[in-house]
C-alpha cells in the first residue's frame, strides 16, 4: 500500500460493505447504494482506496450490446486491503467502546491526549 487513506465516516461505510463479502467483486453503484453514498462522494474514495492498494479494479468482461447496458467497473479488496479494512473497523469499534484510552498518535477531542 502507498499509505493508508484518511479515516472518514464514508471510508468506514465503504470498508464495511466490502468486508461483507471480502472476496467478491462489486460495481460502484452497488457499493454506493449499500453504503448510502452518492457517486460524487463514492468514486473519489474508491480511487483513493485503489491508489493506496486497498482495492483493485477492472472493467467487467461483457459485451454492452448483449448485456443491454454499459460495462461496469468492478472493485475488490486486495489481500492487504482486506487486512487493512478489518483492522481499521476493529480499531474504530474499539475506540468507541467504554473505557477507551485513545489510540497513539490520534488526538482525542477537546485537545486532551491519552
Amino acid at each position: 500500500m502507498d499509505g493508508p487513506p484518511r479515516i472518514t465516516v464514508n471510508l468506514l461505510k465503504v470498508l464495511r460493505v466490502l468486508l461483507e463479502d471480502p472476496t467478491a467483486k462489486h460495481y460502484g453503484r452497488e457499493i454506493g447504494k449499500a453504503a448510502g453514498l452518492s457517486g460524487g462522494s463514492l468514486y473519489p474514495l474508491l480511487l483513493r482506496l485503489e491508489q493506496a492498494g486497498v482495492l483493485d479494479s477492472d472493467w467487467e468482461d461483457v459485451d454492452p450490446s448483449e448485456a443491454g447496458r454499459p460495462r461496469r467497473r468492478l472493485y475488490w479488496l486486495t489481500s492487504q486491503g482486506a487486512e487493512y479494512a478489518g483492522q481499521t473497523l476493529r480499531d474504530v469499534q474499539r475506540s468507541l467502546s467504554p473505557g477507551w484510552r485513545g489510540v497513539p498518535g490520534f488526538p482525542m477531542s477537546g485537545g486532551a491526549s491519552a
